[in-house]
């Protein structure tokens, strides 16, 4: 079962992974490979605010009624 991260979990992996652009562990052979996740975890990121905003604008119009 794979586990489920939060938003500010993923928001810490996302930092990481730029971080790690930047440090002296870099290195050309892993980039590709790092790129690909920090970018499929943007786009994970991207859903999950949209849903969360979705969800805010249910419950405001709920609470505007």
């Amino acid at each position: 079962m794979s586990e489920t991260k939060s938003l500010n979990q993923k928001f810490e992996e996302l930092e990481k992974a730029k971080e790690w652009f930047y440090s002296d562990d870099f290195s050309l052979d892993k980039a590709a490979e790092k790129y690909k996740m920090a970018i499929n975890l943007a786009k994970e990121l991207q859903e999950d605010l949209s849903n969360l905003q979705n969800e805010i604008e249910i419950l405001d119009e709920d609470f505007t009624k």
